[in-house]
C-alpha cells in the first residue's frame, strides 16, 4: 500500500484545483461504479447528459472484476480501472469529451489531497469535481438551510471541499475539487446540475446505470 501512497503524493503535484472552469459548460459526464456485495464484480459507468436540460445524450458501462482491495483512502486505485474501461467505450459515441466530469467521490478532500476525482481529472487532464454524498476527513460546520449556502469542509486549518446544501431543507452534499477548476466554480456548476434533486443529475444518472449494468450481468 505505500507504493499507491507513494504514486499518490506524485501525481498529486499535477492537479490544478485553484483555477476557473470551463466557461460554458454544455455536455457533462457523470461516472460511478457500482458492486456485487457477494463477488469482486463491479460495473463502471459513464453518462453524458446535455445543458440545459441535462438529457443524456451518451453512455457506457463495462463489467468486469475489481483488481484492487477496498482500502480507505485508496478508492481511486479500486474503481478507476472500470471508469476507464467505460470511457473507452464512450469516446467513440461523442465528437469532443464532456466539458466536466462529475465522479461519486471526494478530490482533494482527501488525507493526501488525492481522491478519486483527482486521479480521474488527471488521468484524463479534463475539469473534474467530486461531488459525495458522506464526509470523508476533515471538519465543517452544517449550511443554512437555503438551497445554495455552503460552508467549508477544514483539513489540516486549510479548505479542501465544501458541504454544499443542493436543496431547501435536504441535507448537504459534500464538494471538492478534482482538477482544472476552484471551488466557486464548482460549486455553482453542482447547483446548475441540481435542479430537483440533493445529487446532481449527472451522479444519478451514472448510479442507475451502473446499477442497471451490474444487474443485467448478473442475471440467468
Amino acid at each position: 500500500m505505500q507504493r499507491t501512497e507513494t504514486l499518490q503524493g506524485e501525481l498529486r503535484r499535477l492537479v490544478r484545483a485553484d483555477i476557473p472552469g470551463p466557461h460554458d459548460v454544455v455536455t457533462v459526464a457523470g461516472l460511478d461504479v457500482a458492486y456485487d456485495s457477494r463477488s469482486d464484480l463491479v460495473a463502471g459507468a459513464v453518462v453524458v447528459l446535455a445543458a440545459p436540460a441535462w438529457e443524456v445524450v451518451a453512455s457506457a458501462t463495462v463489467v468486469g472484476r475489481a483488481a484492487f482491495p477496498y482500502v480507505p483512502g485508496l478508492l481511486s486505485f479500486r474503481e478507476l480501472p472500470a471508469l476507464l474501461d467505460a470511457w473507452a467505450e464512450l469516446l467513440p459515441q461523442l465528437a469532443a469529451p464532456p466539458d466536466l466530469l462529475v465522479c461519486d467521490g471526494h478530490g482533494i478532500a482527501h488525507p493526501r489531497r488525492f481522491g478519486l476525482a483527482c486521479h480521474l481529472g488527471v488521468t484524463l487532464d479534463l475539469p473534474t469535481i467530486g461531488v459525495a454524498k458522506t464526509p470523508f476527513v476533515g471538519r465543517h460546520i452544517v449550511p443554512g438551510a437555503r438551497r445554495g449556502e455552503r460552508t467549508p469542509i477544514v483539513l489540516d486549518g486549510e479548505p479542501v471541499g465544501a458541504a454544499l446544501r443542493t436543496r431547501d431543507g435536504v441535507r448537504e452534499v459534500y464538494l471538492s475539487v478534482g482538477h482544472r477548476t476552484n471551488l466557486d466554480d464548482a460549486c455553482r456548476r453542482v447547483l446548475d446540475l441540481c435542479p430537483t434533486y440533493r445529487l446532481p443529475e449527472t451522479t444519478r444518472a451514472a448510479d442507475q446505470l451502473s446499477r442497471r449494468a451490474l444487474s443485467d450481468h448478473l442475471s440467468p
